[in-house]
């Protein structure tokens, strides 16, 4: 019994001078102070992040005029190089077609290399610039030459940022914008969310500063108003194919066609009653 009780004595000191910490010690490492018990950020748990949600390729492989409507209620999302992040839902788009369409940077199927993101992978930014000043977003579509023009963003995210951004562009003293006005038309929503050039070409299924998430609520046929583009000029026939598609009774949309609305509402009635 003493040489038992001399080893227990033994293997007690031995214990005290380990340099390893006691087992409940253990259990308290890499713990966030909201008692998560997920280990953080180390090499040996390091897993590459990836949204579930992100709308991949697949979103953008659809015909031109298909996609211009299925991008209404989407959500964008922009991450700036500080981490954060601008979120907002498209409310209005453009499509263009390509080919025989006068109004497209790619009729009759002339390739450029301005217009090359038109032509390439679904899902591919088109970023050009208006005036030697502006710049506006369109992603590309099934179909050669094909893209949808962003025209309308319904800021929900990071509306203070997109603010700063759209003054920093905004000459001499200024009112603060409102939220309506921040997104509501193509080279505002680039402001507001930083886009330039840089952005050209850029995959929105892979690229890790901006992509597409699902929206919560998706609009039924009901509730998209199809009308004529805006600034088209002398296109012929084509200055008047319904071709932009926007939320009905959307305030951040850019310009509403009351005549197209009423006639949308007169044949809600009729079908009704």
């Amino acid at each position: 019994m003493p040489r038992k009780r001399k080893l227990l004595a033994q293997l007690s000191a031995l214990q005290s001078k380990s340099s390893f910490p006691p087992f409940d010690a253990l259990e308290n490492l890499n713990v966030a102070p909201d008692r998560d018990s997920s280990p953080k950020s180390s090499k040996y748990f390091a897993v590459e992040k990836k949204n579930s949600s992100q709308l991949e390729s697949d979103f953008f492989n659809q015909p031109c005029i298909s996609l211009a409507k299925s991008l209404l209620g989407q959500i964008l999302v922009r991450k700036l190089p500080d981490g954060r992040e601008l979120r907002g839902r498209i409310v209005e788009t453009e499509a263009y077609l390509g080919g025989e369409d006068e109004a497209s940077h790619s009729k009759g199927g002339k390739q450029t290399q301005r217009n090359t993101a038109m032509f390439m992978k679904p899902g591919t930014l088109y970023v050009y610039q208006i005036y030697g000043i502006h710049f506006c977003m369109n992603i590309s579509s099934q179909g050669e030459g094909a893209a949808v023009l962003l025209r309308s963003l319904e800021p929900l995210e990071g509306l203070d940022v997109m603010r700063e951004l759209r003054s920093a562009s905004r000459k001499g003293p200024t009112k603060p914008l409102k939220d309506w006005q921040l997104c509501n038309g193509p080279s505002k929503l680039c402001q507001a969310l930083g886009i330039d050039k840089d952005f050209d070409q850029r995959d929105l299924a892979q690229d890790a500063a901006i992509w597409m998430v699902p929206g919560p609520e998706l609009p039924g046929e009901q509730d998209v108003v199809a009308t004529a583009r805006i600034g088209i000029g002398n296109r012929g026939e084509w200055a008047q194919k319904p071709l932009r598609f926007y939320l009905r009774g959307n305030k951040f949309v850019s310009v509403v066609d009351k005549k197209m609305e009423k006639e949308m509402a007169a044949l809600g009635s009729s079908s009704c009653s």
